[in-house]
């Protein structure tokens, strides 16, 4: 008799984790408030100010901006650092496809570097090898959750001067030497899409403490119009970005709970990968002490070769069969993406044809090792499997063990 679950066996888990999002009786009072209130956007409402606020003080943050995804963050920190027509931004090779094609919406150029493999974030080392007199901005992801070596990124853009751009998308409370993330280079975004660590289903933000800075973002996101002018009067082609009232009201009461959910997250991860570093071919990603993740997901590598080689996709499967859910992660790297492949972007050949450019970026022949790597092995487990009990976490562990003790039940 079959022992696996994909094969007709009993799961090692047959409750859920903990239901994601998650939300109490704070999301309901201050959605009820704005509703009643009839101020249901940001140009008349309060939730919005009083959400930059307070996320500002979470964030370390002199400024901040909400936008209505994380996606439209990066743009705006394109424009308020003064990316353009002809500019190359360096960006990992290892991340979520907007951290590119934001750069191409500017009408700039998107290098891709190589990653860390002992982070899955930006290695600083393949940044400086790409920068050439086009680069103006580099865009370190803060992949996971987990600030990337922020030291060395700052230094480079520095000597060359360059911008720096954090995407901090999945990095709300993380923290590089005690310093929050998107305080550390020029301007920070994040997003609060659906399955990060705080959420309003969709929305974003942008973070900076440089004043400059800070007067552009509220210039492009909101029409183009400047603070102290009159609503019909607009500075820039820019388009409304603006987050309602209803999703800052949420937003709200999700900060109110995000330093003791990191602290929980941090204390399974920690409990998690003890038990982890015990299984023979898997690898917990294990950060240094100076760096704070947000844990927005727990990383691991497989090593199919303890596992009776059974490929990742197959060992995925089977973990999800036993009732936990584990992702594959990234499948290939950015640069094999469709769009990069085939390099269709806007019809007339820009930016890579644009006259201020002068040449065409192959991006074909680009071949990074260590993020080739990571996705050939690389596993999430995401943040809600981190809310539960170090019984819930057990189950993680008996999963794995079960899978390769009776790896023999799967043919490849």
């Amino acid at each position: 008799m079959a022992k696996l679950a994909i094969r007709g066996g009993t799961p090692v888990r047959q409750q859920p984790y903990p239901s994601w999002p998650v939300f109490d009786e704070k999301e309901k009072q201050l959605l009820i408030e704005v509703l009643e209130s009839g101020q249901w956007g940001r140009m008349s409402g309060q939730m919005n100010e009083l959400f930059e606020k307070k996320f500002g003080a979470f964030q370390q943050a002199k400024y901040v901006t909400t936008v209505c995804n994380g996606t439209v963050a990066l743009r705006i920190a394109l424009f308020a650092v003064g990316v353009g027509p002809g500019d190359e931004v360096i960006v990992p090779s290892y991340t979520f496809v907007a951290t590119a094609t934001s750069v191409i919406e500017a009408n700039a150029i998107p290098v891709m570097a190589d990653i860390d493999p002992n982070t899955f974030n930006l290695d600083p080392k393949a940044v400086e090898s790409l920068i050439t007199e086009r680069t103006k901005a580099i865009i370190p992801v803060h992949f996971g959750g987990a600030p990337t070596n922020m030291d060395e990124i700052i230094e480079i853009a520095r000597k060359h001067n360059l911008a720096v751009i954090e995407d901090a998308a999945q990095a709300q409370g993380a923290a590089w030497k005690g310093k929050k993330t998107g305080t550390l280079g020029d301007v920070g975004t994040f997003s609060f899409q659906l399955s990060k660590n705080m959420t309003s289903g969709e929305g974003g933000a942008l973070v900076t403490n440089n004043p400059e800075i800070a007067e552009r973002i509220k210039r492009f996101y909101n029409c183009g119009r400047k603070p102290g002018y009159a609503w019909y009067y607009h500075f820039e082609i820019s388009g409304n970005y603006r987050l309602s009232e209803f999703q800052a009201a949420v937003l709200l009461a999700q900060l109110e709970r995000e330093e003791a959910n990191i602290r929980k997250r941090a204390a399974m991860a920690r409990y998690l990968t003890k038990e982890l570093e015990a299984i023979p071919g898997i690898e917990p990603i294990v950060y240094p002490d100076h760096v704070e993740s947000s844990w927005y997901l727990f990383l691991m590598k497989y090593r199919k070769e303890a596992f009776n080689n059974i490929s990742k996709m197959n060992f995925v499967k089977a973990m999800n069969a036993e009732g936990i859910p584990i992702m594959e992660g990234y499948p290939f790297p950015l640069y094999k993406q469709p769009l990069f492949q085939e390099a269709k972007f806007w019809k007339n050949g820009c930016p890579f044809n644009c006259s201020f450019y002068g040449k065409s970026p192959n991006y074909k022949e680009v071949h990074h090792p260590q993020a080739e790597e990571a996705c050939e092995v690389g596993l999430w487990l995401p943040n809600y499997v981190l809310h539960g009990s170090e019984s819930d976490l057990d189950d993680v562990v008996r999963a794995i063990r079960k899978i390769q003790n009776y790896a023999d039940e799967i043919k490849e």
